[in-house]
């Protein structure tokens, strides 16, 4: 393009330096200069432009396929994945597939040429929910020597009228779906369960899935996890009646406590996680009883009862 423009600048018929006019002469000669400078920058131009529209289209996967390039190459600033590279996990990657079905073609339509090519596959996710309900048949001895029956034991876990899988159930609905006791009761008579919403209040409040437990383990370990814990409280309302939320924290975890008070012994009970409270009686005790003018025949008397020893 830059020669055909140069091209057509000489075959124009025009001879500044054979003008009388000196300064119409200069002006012609930057004239024609000039074009020819706009001319390249317009060039220089067009070629940014082309790699500019041509990013774009590969950001916006548009690239042409007939556009072919080495695995690795950059392509102004964009590079292909190469094939030892891990791709990114589709939502079907994620899918467990339980079971496979084959869906058969009705061979009186098919032609006399048809030719058997494989299968095209596609993924339906579904969800059962079904009863499981199970008769424990307990075997039973009865030794008249010992005047004791021996019974045989049902599996772990199962408790009660109703399984681990619907207490696990009636736990989720209530604090992840954040469903009603009625709701729940609802859903589960839906499923063909015959329970009560009083079993249903007992297995939230009863804690029988041991959330409780597991919390006070959880705790336990999180107050070894720093040497400092940072603390604070506020009021909420629980059953109608004010008590307080207790706060423990540090980098590791975060615990939430419903009391009804927030005083010394009530902190000092959420630390014990559970156990009881000892009081120890020790120098630095006796020193604060000295502190506060307690007699010394009481002091000593304690002393002789208490000293360094923990007591209930």
């Amino acid at each position: 393009m830059i020669s055909e423009i140069k091209q057509i600048l000489q075959e124009i018929d025009i001879r500044p330096d054979a003008t009388e006019n000196k300064s119409e002469s200069k002006a012609v000669f930057v004239l024609l200069q000039l074009v020819e400078r706009l001319n390249q920058e317009n060039e220089i131009l067009k070629i940014a432009n082309q790699k500019l529209q041509y990013e774009v289209n590969l950001l916006k996967n548009e690239c042409s396929r007939q556009q072919k390039r080495r695995p690795g190459q950059r392509v102004f600033g964009v590079r292909e994945k190469t094939k030892g590279e891990k791709k990114t996990k589709t939502k079907k990657d994620k899918i467990k597939i339980d079971r496979t079905e084959i869906c058969k073609v009705d061979q009186s339509e098919l032609p006399n040429d048809a030719e058997f090519r494989g299968y095209e596959s596609i993924v339906v996710q579904e969800i059962l929910i079904t009863t499981d309900n199970v008769e424990y048949k307990k075997k039973k001895y009865y030794s008249p020597a010992e005047n004791k029956t021996y019974l045989g034991k049902v599996p772990i876990g199962v408790e009660g009228k109703f399984g681990p899988g619907i207490r696990a159930l009636v736990c989720t609905l209530k604090h992840v779906g954040n469903m009603s006791e009625p709701k729940i009761l609802g859903f589960l008579e839906n499923c063909r369960i015959f329970i009560s919403q009083s079993t249903i209040s007992r297995i939230l409040t009863n804690d029988e899935t041991g959330f409780n437990k597991k919390k006070e383990d959880i705790f336990r370990a999180a107050l070894e996890s720093t040497p400092y814990h940072q603390i604070d409280d506020t009021t909420v309302r629980v059953n109608g009646k004010n008590k307080y939320s207790q706060i423990f924290c540090n980098p590791c975890y975060t615990s939430f406590f419903s009391v009804p008070h927030k005083t010394r012994l009530t902190i000092l009970d959420i630390l014990l996680c559970g156990k009881e409270r000892t009081y120890l009686f020790d120098s630095k005790a006796f020193g604060l009883l000295s502190d506060f003018n307690v007699s010394k025949k009481i002091i000593s008397q304690i002393m002789e009862l208490t000293y360094d020893r923990e007591m209930s």
